[in-house]
């Protein structure tokens, strides 16, 4: 006799995950109440995103793998259009054009893809025998260019690597050679004076300039990470406490509340609070790699392990650039930032993940 559900299994949840999400949205309205100098409106309107991010994680984590395996190319094919129509009619906000205006709300169709991209890329995937060959290589090496490219000349450089990223992932985990892998860093690293002398664009150059000396522009360029780690390094091993971190709350800090929240909870909490953020960070990863690894179909072990990784990579990339070790690019911490568009992709791809798990342990009876 079948073993009976808990409520969390009806609805397709995952215990462990649930919980490592909440913490973390716990610590987001924590920081960010001290970040926005204790806003409520910052509170209600983070409140709000992180309700609809959790309700779209629920929804999504009702669908079966195999139906989000036959939408994989119609969500591609979407996305890229989009991409398109938004540098013909996109909106333009800090001199980008990025977004979709709809009258009562923007969206920028980069967030689809990057769902769109690792769901795709597995779906070709699962219909090929791996590990790849040159030919698949190539064909999924072009499936990830072109949205890329066109994120990329928005311009939004961080959304085009973090988008890049979640499809070679998917390329790694299919098994691809360790010889391509070192062909493929060798082209790039070959191609980098091209990129840096016709396709970069001038305060992109000079983000990197200043990674790597910080000090030769502290007024401007330089200004963010300068105060970004002086804020870390003040906090020292138990930090200043709760709403008494200096550098955000005397406005020495730019863009506390998004992009720079880390240094806001680095100052308050200490190395202490920082290690327990990391430890956070890496369970909720673990548990999805883990779920990569019991997942039973190529499709679903391919895009659950991107999912996974492309998720580590965004909390070490945001706490790189404002630890001064990357340079400036725009990536906001996973679900502690302030944010809409972003928080909404990130619980989308965290339902996919309860999905493929729950539906693989649960019969139905």
């Amino acid at each position: 006799m079948p073993k009976s559900l808990t409520n969390l299994q009806r609805w397709h949840m995952d215990k462990p995950m649930l919980i490592g999400l909440g913490l973390l949205a716990l610590l987001s309205m924590l920081v960010l109440y001290s970040a926005s100098a204790e806003s409520p409106r910052i509170i209600a309107a983070q409140s709000l995103r992180l309700l609809l991010g959790f309700g779209v994680m629920l929804v999504i984590a009702q669908i079966q793998p195999e139906k989000l395996a036959r939408w994989a190319p119609y969500i591609f094919a979407i996305g890229l259009m989009l991409l398109v129509l938004v540098l013909i009619i996109g909106a333009i906000g800090k001199g980008a054009q990025r977004w979709i205006n709809l009258g009562f709300t923007r969206f920028q169709p980069s967030e689809i893809m990057k769902l769109g991209l690792p769901m795709m890329i597995a779906w070709y995937f699962s219909r090929q025998s791996l590990p790849p060959t040159f030919k698949h290589i190539v064909i999924v090496g072009i499936l990830i260019c072109v949205p890329a490219g066109l994120v990329a000349v928005q311009p939004d450089l961080g959304t085009a690597l973090m988008i890049g990223s979640s499809g070679i992932f998917v390329l790694f985990l299919a098994g691809m050679g360790w010889r391509w892998i070192v062909g493929l860093i060798t082209l790039l690293s070959c191609s980098a004076p091209l990129l840096w002398t016709y396709y970069m664009r001038d305060y992109q150059k000079q983000r990197i300039l200043t990674l790597f000396d910080p000090t030769s522009d502290p007024l401007g360029t330089g200004y963010h990470t300068l105060q970004s780690m002086i804020a870390v390094g003040s906090g020292g091993f138990y930090g200043k406490g709760w709403l008494n971190g200096s550098q955000a709350h005397l406005e020495f800090l730019p863009e506390s509340s998004t992009d720079f929240i880390f240094a806001v909870f680095a100052e308050e909490f200490g190395l202490i609070g920082i290690m327990l953020l990391f430890a956070l960070y890496l369970f909720v990863v673990g548990r999805g790699l883990l779920i990569a690894v019991y997942a039973q179909e190529t499709f679903t072990r391919l895009l659950a392990g991107s999912l996974s990784l492309t998720f580590f990579l965004y909390f070490f990339v945001n706490i790189g650039m404002v630890t001064g070790i990357l340079p400036v690019v725009g990536v906001p911490l996973p679900i502690i930032s302030y944010g809409g568009s972003s928080i909404v992709t990130l619980m989308a791809g965290f339902g996919i993940l309860m999905s493929i798990h729950t539906h693989r342990k649960i019969v139905h009876v």
